[in-house]
């Protein structure tokens, strides 16, 4: 019987293509651990996230190229990930035990930005991926009452302090730290000190992602940010009136002025869909957002409805995520979550053709 070798497989191989950096799997380096014993073929495919879209569509394709193989009877393939740190910014970094900062903007307020940015964290760790959460919104945050935390971390002298921990997601708000009733009545400069406290006094351990949730608009929060940590991107989120998009057009301006990559902008409220007759209203406009997107040159990431049940999930500590994991809505927030995922793993190689730096 005519042997197998590992040279026909890896051949064979370099006819599956990942789709975002249009290469194939043996020169990207993602083909592990080959063995043949006779005419069994086992490997890895050692994918760039764990959240790929794409995964199991490239499962099948590399099963069908080895299949085809001559004298291949059998073939057994794991697929695994291993998280790259994308940003190659060598300046300062608070972080550098965490992989991957993404922050969650938005030009204005009440378009629902924590709502979205929690559960594209919990999107993000359901895959496997270490995920934590920071809520850099000193003057609001929402994090604890969101993630219903009850137990908060307690900082100890001497010691970083140990992040708190919910539905698999690390976990820091300044509002562990002060009475719900208090509010913050501080100056520019005491916020970005606040936000810097909390990237470099936290002990957040290994992370693939770190989920910022960034307070509306573009002051301090966002500068100390830029400054202190490689971001890795921002994602933006807006309603689709013109009055929430005109805010959009300033926050991309101003983290192009501090090279910062937007990763694309996603469409919250974009629509209303009546769970009884199923009659959708586009209540505050639709695709304003994707438009937007288009004219900067920007990926638009996904559209989410206005729906209650999301908003009451979040009211009661138990997101949409974890509340209703089979829900359409649900399953766009991983969508979204798996594209913000693949055009982060795109970004780890030298000669990917995504944009690091915003257009202009």
């Amino acid at each position: 019987m005519a042997v197998v070798t590992e040279v026909q497989v890896l051949d064979a191989l370099k006819k599956v293509i990942d789709p975002d950096l249009q290469r194939d799997i043996v020169s990207l380096g993602f083909v592990k651990d080959l063995r043949i014993d006779g005419g069994q073929v086992s490997f890895k495919v050692e994918l760039t996230t764990p959240a790929c879209p794409a995964k199991e569509q490239m499962r099948r394709a590399a099963l069908d190229a080895v299949m085809d193989v001559a004298n291949v009877s059998g073939v057994d393939i794991e697929m695994t990930a291993k998280v790259r740190t994308a940003s190659k910014n060598s300046g300062q970094n608070l972080l550098p035990q965490v992989k991957n900062i993404i922050a969650i903007a938005s030009g204005k307020g009440g378009v629902g930005k924590s709502t979205t940015a929690v559960n594209l964290a919990l999107a993000l760790a359901q895959t496997g991926a270490k995920t934590g959460i920071l809520d850099a919104d000193i003057y609001g945050p929402s994090l604890p009452k969101m993630l219903k935390i009850e137990v908060k971390p307690q900082p100890e002298e001497g010691k970083k302090i140990p992040p708190a921990e919910a539905f698999g997601l690390k976990v820091m708000s300044m509002g562990f730290f002060m009475d719900e009733d208090t509010p913050v009545v501080w100056r520019g400069p005491m916020v970005g000190m606040a936000v810097e406290q909390l990237l470099r006094d936290v002990d957040w351990g290994e992370l693939d992602y770190l989920v910022v949730d960034l307070p509306p608009g573009t002051g301090d929060a966002q500068l100390t940010l830029t400054q202190k940590v490689p971001i890795t991107g921002v994602v933006i989120v807006s309603t689709p009136q013109d009055v929430a998009l005109a805010d959009v057009k300033r926050g991309i301006n101003m983290f192009r002025k501090v090279d910062t990559p937007v990763l694309g902008i996603i469409e919250n409220m974009s629509y209303y869909l009546c769970p009884g007759c199923g009659h959708r209203a586009e209540i505050f406009s639709h695709g304003g957002a994707r438009r937007q997107a288009e004219a900067y040159g920007l990926e638009f990431l996904g559209d989410i409805p206005l729906d209650g049940a999301i908003r009451a999930d979040a009211d009661a500590g138990t997101p949409i995520m974890i509340a209703h994991p089979d829900s359409p809505q649900t399953q766009k927030y991983r969508e979204i979550a798996a594209r913000i995922a693949a055009i982060i793993a795109t970004q780890g190689f030298e000669d990917s053709t995504f944009p690091k730096i915003i257009v202009e």
